[in-house]
């Protein structure tokens, strides 16, 4: 397995889960979003689509494995979003619910990486 590829795919996700991020709770942070899904679909969902595509072949290549990038774009949900949630919309990351979460993505992205 390729590890600089791995590194790129889950760099690609991230910002994949970044954008769907923007694309969803916008609206909750500019009022200028409220009436533009459409819009937002657009200017959130393309980019976001093709990083999602990119970040899949490039896993899939890597790894020989279609659940190792599943894996690794659901892992890195878990890494945007409770960042994004606590410095954008103030609810805290640091509960022990949210904690554990993170922990178990960060232990699917270490298994699906190095159990052969």
């Amino acid at each position: 397995m390729q590890i600089s590829e791995i590194v790129r795919s889950c760099s690609l996700f991230a910002l994949a889960q970044t954008l769907v991020w923007f694309q969803l709770y916008s609206h909750y942070i500019w009022e200028w979003w409220q009436n533009r899904p459409l819009l937002c679909a657009f200017v959130f969902g393309v980019p976001a689509s093709i990083c999602f595509w990119y970040g899949t072949r490039i896993a899939v290549d890597a790894s020989n494995e279609a659940w190792t990038s599943r894996m690794l774009g659901f892992g890195m949900s878990y890494v945007t979003f409770p960042i994004l949630t606590w410095w954008l919309l103030g609810e805290s990351m640091f509960t022990t619910k949210t904690m554990i979460c993170v922990f178990l993505s960060f232990l699917i992205v270490t298994v699906q990486l190095f159990w052969r």
